[in-house]
């Protein structure tokens, strides 16, 4: 974004009342990553008061500032625009700027591996277009407006993930984005304490076909039972599904890991085979969205399979790590519900990268009033005589704990409730060189810092 001051505040449909007229390059909500040119947006919650810093601001290199109408003792001779409110008066920048951009937008959502299908379509189209992606966690009604101020006016594709925790969220970034293509990677139980049920959740992200465009299209996951009534309530809606069913638009039909990655066939819509550098199969699963959305564009087959090739996933999703011993370690540890750590723990039942197998597994958060249920549960997924050994990690790992104790010898099985050392120890005495070992739980549990451990050897 390059705008004058003024035609911000024509955005805002307020009057800048500013002797100069600086050049706006960007916009930043925190004077640590404030860069020279930026805008500075002040914001005012129950701890901290951004206007605090405003100043601080300008001495690193900020060219102007909102200031909140009602906030008392404007700074003098600096570039100020007043407005009711902060977050809706930066929504309303990036409304504005998405307005006159050629840019195609491409909207994804889902309980589980948003941020991998974001990885993934990036980095199919990165190869042959100037493609910009949400960075980080700005997938909410704050980040991704930021993400959208920050795109270059060339910018030929903006992929952006969109999160939520309650109805509604989804429908306003959808209709702030007005993407040309959404993405629905599945339907899962993250915030099911706030959502009710996985119906709920459905409707929750099925929200993102508010904005989109006529000519836009929907990829989904076709082997969403609660997702295809929503579909087809909408007939307007140009759809395509992907998944395993044979009713799919795209599936897969089969799938074998090495340790470089996955190599995959797949029928439908295209009819290849192709190889990510990537584990699990519901990664797999997550790139034939990235397929989908490549073929609609106009890239040939041989395009997609180069481009999938040199795919890089945000950290700790599947990410291979190689501990100092000689041990594989599956950095799985960003988050967790059901859905996504059965398929975690799937993907190692059947992978032959390595004989040892084991599990390190934290608590599944805000899984809402059935949390104990969800947990126990898990203990299907983990069948006798395939894993050498188990850690879980977290209080409500108890509850798992108690129902896997006697499938295995008392040397094979820890549960450790806050104390993280205690996990590594018990691993450092038991897995070598030919050990996989699968590392998955809630970001709350920050359960990366077991491999660390093994890094730092």
């Amino acid at each position: 974004m390059k705008k004058k001051l003024s035609e911000i505040a024509s955005w805002l449909q307020i009057e800048s009342s500013c002797e100069k007229d600086p050049v706006v390059t960007g916009v930043s909500i925190n004077t640590r990553t404030l860069q020279p040119g930026d805008i500075f947006i002040p914001f005012r919650g129950e701890n901290v008061n951004g206007h605090r810093f405003v100043q601080d601001a300008f001495n690193r290199g900020a060219v102007a500032s909102f200031w909140l109408k009602d906030e008392p003792n404007p700074p003098k001779d600096v570039p100020l625009l007043f407005v009711e409110n902060g977050e809706r008066a930066l929504q309303q920048m990036a409304e504005s700027y998405r307005a006159e951009l050629k840019t195609v937008f491409i909207g994804i959502t889902g309980s589980n591996g948003k941020t991998s299908t974001k990885d993934l379509v990036a980095g199919m189209l990165s190869p042959y277009y100037r493609v910009k992606k949400t960075e980080g966690n700005f997938n909410n009604e704050l980040g991704l407006p930021l993400t959208i101020l920050s795109l270059e006016e060339d910018t030929e594709f903006a992929v952006l993930e969109m999160g939520m925790s309650s109805f509604g969220e989804i429908e306003f970034l959808s209709n702030l984005a007005k993407p040309t293509y959404a993405v629905i990677t599945n339907i899962g139980e993250a915030h099911m304490q706030d959502l009710g049920s996985r119906e709920g959740i459905a409707k929750a992200k099925f929200e993102i076909i508010s904005g989109l465009s006529k000519q836009g299209q929907l990829f989904y996951d076709g082997d969403e039972p609660l997702l295809r009534p929503f579909v087809e309530g909408v007939p307007s809606i140009t759809s395509k599904s992907f998944g395993v069913n044979e009713n799919n638009d795209l599936r897969i039909i089969d799938v074998t890991f090495t340790e470089q990655g996955s190599v995959f066939q797949v029928e439908g819509e295209l009819n290849e085979e192709l190889s990510i550098p990537i584990l699990g199969e519901h990664q797999v699963k997550n790139t034939l969205a990235s397929l989908l959305i490549g073929k609609e564009i106009g890239l040939t087959a041989t395009q997609m399979r180069v481009a999938l090739k040199q795919i890089v996933l945000t950290d700790m999703r599947m990410q291979v790590i190689e501990a100092s011993n000689g041990a594989i370690f599956i950095n799985d540890a960003y988050n967790a519900a059901p859905t996504s750590m059965r398929a975690a723990i799937a993907f190692l039942q059947r992978s032959s990268i390595k004989p040892v197998k084991w599990l390190v597994l934290g608590d599944m958060l805000e899984l809402g009033e059935n949390e104990k249920q969800y947990h126990e549960e898990m203990s299907a997924s983990i069948p006798d005589g395939v894993f050498s050994g188990v850690c879980l990690y977290g209080p409500r790992m108890e509850w798992l704990y108690k129902k896997l104790v006697s499938k295995f010898h008392e040397d094979q099985i820890i549960w450790i409730e806050n104390d993280i050392e205690k996990i590594t120890a018990f691993l450092e005495k038991h897995i070598d060189e030919q050990a996989i070992v699968l590392v998955k739980g809630s970001r709350g549990m920050k359960l990366e810092r077991v491999i660390e451990q093994f890094q730092n050897v």
